[in-house]
């Protein structure tokens, strides 16, 4: 049986500790290879320096798993798509399906996006499989670290 490759794109998400809690997750779930794409913040600020904000909430997690920058997310889609990876969107949408119905690969591409504005249209269309996560409270949606995290353990079965 051949291994499973599973990579995490983060797109556009503003605040460093939620990019940290997402290290520590993917770590924990196995994924391979971080991609911080649009603002989100790098484990070094712009100066080289180490974000002790990401540090303290990554604990570790953002030393030991790979990880690479890059500004614009659509030509990475489309290296994943040619390189047949199923693409999976974790964001509330009309073509939604429930996260715990998601057939992975042996090759899978998670995308989670902005906390207010989530994966932007032109980026869902790109996904595969779009992936969400029902609410049963008031409140329409979950933080976008706690979301990453429930979605990957529960996709890859851990």
């Amino acid at each position: 049986m051949k291994k499973q490759e599973n990579i995490l794109i983060i797109n556009d998400i503003r605040s460093v500790t939620n990019v940290g809690a997402m290290f520590r997750t993917a770590d924990a779930c196995g994924i391979e290879k971080i991609y911080l794409t649009g603002f989100s913040p790098t484990p070094f600020d712009r100066f080289g320096k180490i974000r002790k904000d990401m540090a303290k909430s990554a604990l570790g997690a953002e030393n030991f798993i790979a990880w690479e920058y890059k500004k614009n997310i659509l030509p990475l889609l489309k290296k994943f798509k040619e390189e047949k990876y199923l693409i999976i969107g974790i964001e509330q949408d009309k073509r939604s399906i429930d996260y715990k119905k998601v057939k992975i690969t042996e090759k899978n591409v998670f995308i989670v996006g902005a906390e207010v504005t989530g994966i932007p249209k032109n980026i869902l269309q790109k996904c595969d499989v779009i992936a969400e996560i029902p609410m049963r409270g008031k409140k329409e949606s979950l933080n976008v670290s706690v979301a990453c995290g429930i979605a990957l353990f529960r996709i890859l079965n851990i």
